[in-house]
């Protein structure tokens, strides 16, 4: 059963930026435009703690807000029989792991509702559900853009360091405390560098 128990990480690494264009030499993952798949040609999906007998709700939807399309996670994590998360995730590739070794962090374009939330990474090497990688960050009101390098990500309930050729899925979750979820990301990506400007 799957267990994504587990206090979220720490928000230093997922300091906001003033701005919002694309990081020089960014990896776009996704930009919503596409109701259906991600840049990558893969599909979103929401997934709560009730796949292991929790009762935490996660519902995601689509809105074009500030001409922006983004994909929201809103949900009620409780910590009730065992639980405590509510996620929408990706798989980053529909065959094999996706190699972003050439890549410094995680760049996105996001807003919600104040509440601090985990980016969580899978590679081949998380073989059990409850085993990721996790770098946390606070949401803001207004669209923020927010880097998360991986050196920043920290490996949870598993010991081998992140092989970023061999990734796997990426999840943006509320993790850890009894919380309401109400997170939207307008963009996704990799970046290579701390520059951040036009594409």
């Amino acid at each position: 059963m799957a267990d994504e128990r587990g206090a979220s990480a720490g928000v230093s690494g997922g300091a906001p930026e003033a701005g919002l264009e694309r990081p020089v030499d960014g990896w776009l993952i996704d930009d919503f435009r596409d109701p259906t798949h991600s840049r990558l040609g893969t599909s979103w999906r929401a997934v709560s703690d009730q796949v292991m007998g929790g009762v935490s709700s996660a519902r995601m939807h689509r809105i074009h807000s500030d001409g922006r399309d983004a994909l929201c996670l809103e949900g009620e994590v409780s910590l009730e029989n065992n639980g405590g998360f509510a996620q929408i995730n990706l798989d980053l590739a529909a065959d094999g792991p996706l190699d972003a070794s050439g890549h410094a962090g995680v760049w996105l374009i996001q807003r919600g509702n104040g509440a601090d939330y985990s980016l969580h990474l899978k590679t081949f090497a998380t073989r059990l559900p409850w085993q990721s990688y996790r770098a946390g960050f606070a949401s803001t009101p207004n669209w923020t853009l927010v880097r998360l390098p991986f050196a920043d990500f920290v490996p949870h309930r598993l010991d081998q360091p992140l092989d970023l050729t061999r990734l796997k899925r990426l999840g943006l979750v509320a993790i850890g405390r009894a919380m309401t979820a109400e997170l939207c990301v307008t963009e996704v990506g990799f970046y290579r560098d701390a520059k951040i400007g036009g594409q």
